[in-house]
């Protein structure tokens, strides 16, 4: 059977593909396999799910979202997607402290991967995880908890540290976002005032077609209990109606804008479930770096636009507080994205990659795992300081490399 991943980039024929119904199957499916790799929602652009191998779905697990509302968490198993998940803890009263983009990707996936949303203040998506049930090589299932010796290696790991089935969410109180869109910053404006303007609110991003010098679109996301947003906003004028990210597209597949308040899950992300996010016919590339970088890399970029322009469809900007978790792309540091949704061509598509990874080569940009990108081995290792941490931990945890696949084993050192 040949699959391929949300946007048709990534091909692929593994050994065999089980839609797997209970952990019990999955315990005797990994203890029998001499190679395992697991698919989630599919939205990753890189390979990093693809095996010559067996390949699990776990989109047909029984789905349990069971929120404990005195211990403000959620355990949920890996078949939730956030969609899923995030109506059931508002129900409760709760929230989880970030959305990505799209709630239609799976909480599993997007934790292997270190996805995130936006906001100075608010980490990845995965640093809200405080528990991980995992099987081993051997089909034993374990439990990590916050604290524990490999927790901070096993949730954003690639899957390489055993097949997750369930995963607990940390909640906070619930609250209501009012999201404000403005039209044409100029992009010296951002370059020069990046930090008061990306702190500006709960989640900020950026938007650009990089047709001129402004960024065609400033979301600011607030709490409600914040200042309602002024008329202009560094020389930005607030959007007199719904905006989509990308020109064209049709604006009732984005989230409500234009200061409606409405709860936290209906406001972080940028488009609808019930839509089809972004375009699809695309192919995905970011690269994280420190904040202090954040004006220098933008005006590099701005210089080498034209070599890039012709493959790009929309290009994000967005902030990631760091954290602890070590193979995630905002590891150890506060971090600003630079996202690129490029056109699906990848006879373009290759050179406007290598004119950003050139601009921002002396920034230490880290690439998303999920995203596609062309930094050598040596300069991926370079610029994810616990790499070596990481590989103690799975040749200990799985020393055949039952769950390495062509991907992991190119910037890792991994068994074959």
């Amino acid at each position: 059977m040949t699959l391929t991943n949300w946007a048709g980039n990534v091909v692929f024929t593994p050994g065999d593909y089980v839609r797997a119904t209970s952990v019990e199957q999955v315990q005797e499916l990994v203890a029998g396999a001499p190679r395992v790799r697991v698919l989630g929602s599919g939205h990753s652009f890189s390979t990093v799910a693809a095996t010559d191998g067996l390949l699990l779905s776990l989109e047909d697990l029984p789905l349990s979202v069971d929120v404990d509302t005195a211990a403000a968490e959620a355990r949920v198993t890996a078949s939730a997607r956030f969609a899923h998940v995030m109506p059931a803890l508002h129900q409760a009263g709760l929230a989880l402290h970030n959305t990505g983009s799209l709630p239609h990707i799976s909480v599993a996936g997007a934790a292997a991967t270190g996805t995130h949303g936006s906001g100075t203040g608010n980490r990845c998506l995965a640093a809200g995880i405080t528990g991980i049930e995992l099987i081993a090589p051997d089909g034993s299932l374990r439990t990590l908890r916050t604290g524990d010796k490999d927790f901070d290696g096993s949730v954003v790991a690639l899957g390489l540290a055993g097949v997750v089935t369930a995963l607990t969410l940390k909640a906070q109180p619930a609250f209501d976002v009012r999201q404000y869109v403005y039209d044409d910053l100029p992009l010296a404006a951002l370059a020069e005032n990046f930090g008061e303007i990306m702190n500006s609110a709960y989640s900020v991003s950026a938007f650009t077609h990089w047709n001129g010098p402004t960024m065609d679109l400033l979301w600011r996301k607030q709490r409600v209990d914040e200042p309602e947003a002024p008329q202009t906003y560094f020389g930005a004028r607030l959007a007199d109606g719904a905006r989509h990210p990308i020109a064209g597209m049709p604006t009732e597949n984005a989230t409500q804008q234009l200061g409606v308040p409405g709860p936290w899950h209906e406001r972080l992300p940028h488009f609808r479930f019930e839509f089809t996010p972004s375009r699809g016919d695309e192919i995905q590339s970011e690269f994280l770096l420190p904040i202090e970088q954040a004006g220098a890399a933008l005006t590099a970029l701005d210089a080498v636009h034209p070599q890039f322009r012709p493959a790009l469809q929309v290009a994000e900007i967005r902030t990631i507080a760091g954290d602890d978790l070590w193979l995630s792309p905002a590891y150890g540091r506060t971090t600003v994205a630079f996202h690129f949704t490029w056109t699906d061509d990848l006879s373009e598509v290759t050179p406007a990659i290598a004119a950003v990874e050139s601009a921002l080569a002396d920034f230490d940009a880290r690439p998303h795992w999920g995203k596609v990108f062309g930094l050598s081995r040596e300069q991926v290792r370079s610029r994810y300081p616990r790499l070596d941490d990481f590989e103690e931990l799975v040749n200990r945890v799985d020393p055949q490399g039952k769950f390495t696949n062509a991907f992991t084993r190119a910037y890792l050192d991994l068994p074959a």
